[in-house]
């Protein structure tokens, strides 16, 4: 048996009309993960800082090969984030290997979910539509 080695993770980054776009391909592990991280910081702090924060952050992970529990980790951060900034996060084709980890470790609601309100928060928060393309499922359908 071979051992298989990591495939480096690379990050394409595309922005127009209010959503960040963020493409993950490779391994989002323990060397890696704080590289997601950082460049999502730098695009919303980038754009909150000329006062055009996205209203919607999409990561993108059709070419995901691996993901660990740092990687999870980093996506929490990544929600928790863009709770705080009041954009929405959506988690866009998702491969079996991290629709597996979500649902393992029962983190697939939360992340997710629409936006949680913020305490202190004024005014309706707003509903994030289901995306069927992104590979979401209903509670209880598996």
């Amino acid at each position: 048996m071979t051992p298989s080695h990591p495939t480096p993770l690379t990050l394409t980054v595309e922005a127009e009309a209010g959503t960040v776009l963020v493409h993950v391909a490779g391994d989002l592990d323990f060397e890696s993960s704080d590289e997601l991280l950082k460049t999502v910081e730098r695009w919303l702090g980038e754009n909150r800082d000329t006062g055009e924060e996205p209203a919607d952050l999409r990561i993108e992970f059709s070419a995901l090969d691996t993901i660990d529990t740092m990687g999870l980790s980093t996506l929490l951060m990544i929600r928790r984030m863009t709770d705080l900034g009041g954009v929405r996060l959506h988690l866009d084709e998702r491969p079996p290997v991290l629709e597996r980890l979500l649902n393992v470790t029962g983190t697939l609601h939360h992340l997710t979910a629409p936006r949680a309100r913020i305490p202190g928060e004024q005014g309706p928060v707003e509903q994030q539509p289901a995306d069927p393309s992104a590979g979401e499922q209903r509670p209880g359908t598996g």
